[in-house]
């Protein structure tokens, strides 16, 4: 009896010490930084992040998908100028989304909730989509929600545009890398011949 009772606590030390074995002492020293801010904010420097080429999810390098909108995009700030006499309840940059929020002007019965995909960085009439929706409420706070489609959806989109496009010209203006061509609008060609000055 005195021998099982040994063996069952042998197997007991063995089974808590064994997994034990292959453990090794962690080297705190180098450059690891235990701070975490620091160490987020240094591998975004090194361009280690979670979507990066050697990230979580090894987007080869792109940063937040296709589209990367700022406020430097023409298109985007063309459509918040547009805007800017709505509130707002969801802007995306990265997914090129923005829809406003319910407005309405003198009948507080009928409003109307505008939403704008960007399906493209460039500007052009198929880079972006408008979309309209109605809200017209009844006696009994019934209210009933459809989508419009009228004038107004091609006239935002052609407002948008517009200012986009006068936006673009005038940062080309500005840059000169883009700002080649001269008063002409003839192409100032280098010595060479083969490059743009």
């Amino acid at each position: 009896m005195n021998f099982l009772k040994f063996l069952k606590y042998l197997l007991i030390i063995l089974l808590v010490f064994l997994p034990l074995n292959g453990c090794k002492k962690l080297k705190w020293d180098g450059d690891f930084e235990p701070d975490g801010k620091k160490r987020a904010r240094k591998n975004v420097q090194e361009g280690r992040g979670i979507t990066s080429g050697s990230g979580l999810f090894k987007s080869g390098g792109k940063k937040g998908g296709a589209f990367e909108f700022a406020s430097s995009n023409e298109l985007w700030r063309a459509t918040l100028d547009t805007l800017d006499f709505m509130s707002f309840s969801n802007v995306d940059y990265s997914g090129g989304l923005i829809i406003t929020d319910w407005y309405s002007e003198g009948d507080n019965n009928q409003s109307i909730k505008i939403t704008i995909r960007f399906l493209s960085n460039e500007i052009r009439a198929d880079g972006l989509k408008v979309s309209l929706h109605q809200r017209i409420c009844g006696t009994n706070n019934s209210c009933s929600i459809s989508e419009v489609k009228t004038s107004l959806n091609e006239e935002i989109k052609g407002t948008i545009l517009r200012k986009a496009a006068v936006y673009k010209k005038e940062s080309d203006k500005k840059d000169p890398q883009k700002n080649y061509k001269n008063e002409k609008g003839e192409i100032n060609w280098c010595g060479d011949g083969r490059t743009i000055c």
